[in-house]
């Protein structure tokens, strides 16, 4: 390697053909499953005025994002880290024009100025899925469904992944009656939202500051409130009306017993809606759960492996506030986000990453015919008009490269880019149709070699 190359940036991805493979098939999967729930596909400018994220998040996020003005410019901008406030504002732009709910759904790349790390990039893809103007449980629910459908379709199960739950505004209300006043909550949400990253004795010292002691902490470490709905019933207790920590099978002292009866109630419409979407084997109600963005204002989750080994896989929540203050009307909202890195890890980790056949299958980008010459004058005459007749008729052709003719070499170039079918030209009239896949082969006239073929997708 010369000392002069140019390496790509720190953070990014170079994609040669099987890693493009492997991101069409990720890209393909956020879509069709998208289109089937009825969400419509939009998308956004891929940057935005500076203003777009200080006006919700502060200045202090600057440091995070690529910001830039252009030479003699006076505008700041900014390369989007996120989708949610290009949603809002397009939303708000437009909101006495548009249904209620509004689905919308997108894909597309962001970017975000941290530390590359396992599952973390500069550069990323990322699919983004939100609900606007119903502020029902069952808006929540049609986006967590959503999301384990796409899970699903990859082959993913309840044993591998889990969709953590929890519900801010009830965390907040059960807070202030511990004695955690209001203004402390982000703090609190922020330690809540790095307990993965951080030791367990330095989560448990950062609750002590909060008034949780050791054992108290344990409902932050272990909290998980399974919900179970027996078939035919159409209601949903959590643990019974009255949970306790004691129920949760952590030692509190008597006199201080923590009701989460604020939990049972929150979450139980939801819990329903879960239900009948049938996807309540896949959630677990966990209220450690906060996410770390201050404009969710309800229900909020992450999918996580059941392992825990990766960082999330996707997140989000409501957040009913966020259009209004783009300029639109009060409009509620629910959505998530799921990027494509820690994605594709885990997949690949389960052994769910189709191989570069099956990629290449489902990313539509397996040849249906590849032509061969036999290398005669009459053969050779007829290989560039065949292979645009294919084409024209929607086949996926193509030909060699090479200047020989050697049939046998040539046989292999078709098996080695995965063509399902290669056509020898043996003359100005004939030709052999192999399936590469069987084996099988036949002779016919060349000008039958089209109808032969069936025209894919």
């Amino acid at each position: 390697m010369g000392s002069n190359q140019i390496q790509a940036p720190k953070g990014t991805r170079d994609l040669y053909p099987a890693d493009a493979a492997k991101r069409r098939f990720v890209t393909e999967a956020w879509r069709k499953v998208s289109v089937r729930h009825g969400f419509d596909e939009i998308d956004g400018p891929t940057f935005e005025h500076l203003a777009l994220y200080t006006v919700k998040s502060g200045e202090g996020i600057v440091s995070e994002l690529f910001s830039f003005r252009r030479e003699g410019g006076e505008q700041d901008y900014a390369l989007r880290p996120e989708f949610t406030p290009t949603l809002a504002r397009m939303f708000a732009a437009r909101a006495g024009a548009l249904p209620r709910p509004t689905k919308w759904f997108m894909t597309g790349p962001f970017f975000r100025a941290e530390r590359p790390q396992r599952g973390r990039l500069r550069e990323f893809l990322q699919w983004n899925v939100d609900v606007l103007g119903d502020p029902s449980p069952q808006a929540d629910a049609e986006v967590i469904a959503c999301c384990v459908a796409l899970l699903r379709d990859l082959g993913f199960t309840p044993e591998h992944l889990r969709v953590k739950v929890n519900h801010r505004d009830a965390l907040a209300k059960w807070l202030v009656a511990r004695g955690v006043e209001a203004p402390r909550h982000a703090d609190l949400f922020k330690l809540l939202d790095q307990r993965g990253k951080l030791p367990p004795d330095q989560f448990v010292a950062g609750l002590a500051a909060f008034g949780f002691n050791a054992q108290q902490a344990e409902v932050f470490i272990k909290g998980v409130i399974r919900v179970e709905i027996p078939p035919g019933a159409t209601s949903v207790e959590v643990a019974g009306e009255r949970v306790t920590r004691e129920q949760l099978g952590v030692q509190d002292h008597p006199e201080e017993p923590a009701d989460l009866t604020f939990f049972s109630d929150a979450v139980r419409p939801l819990a329903v809606a879960l239900a009948n979407a049938g996807v309540l084997d896949w959630v677990d109600f966990d209220l450690s759960i906060v996410r770390g963005l201050a404009y969710y204002t309800g229900m909020v989750f992450e999918v996580h492996e059941a392992t825990g080994a990766e960082r999330a896989v996707a997140g989000g929540g409501r957040y009913d506030n966020l259009v209004e203050l783009f300029g639109g009307p009060p409009t509620p909202a629910v959505g998530f986000g799921m990027g494509d890195v820690v994605l594709t890890l885990i997949m690949q980790d389960k052994g769910l990453m189709p191989d570069e056949t099956g990629m290449l299958e489902r990313a539509g980008m397996r040849p249906d015919v590849f032509v061969i010459s036999n290398g005669v004058p009459e053969a050779e005459a007829q290989l560039h008009p065949l292979v645009a007749s294919f084409r024209a008729a929607g086949l996926h052709a193509r030909h060699t490269s090479k200047a020989t003719r050697n049939v046998g070499k040539l046989l292999k170039e078709a098996g080695d880019c995965r063509a399902r079918h290669a056509v020898i030209i043996e003359s100005g009239r004939s030709c052999t149709i192999k399936d590469m896949g069987t084996g099988e082969q036949r002779q016919l006239p060349l000008d039958q070699a089209l109808g032969t073929l069936t025209t894919p997708r």
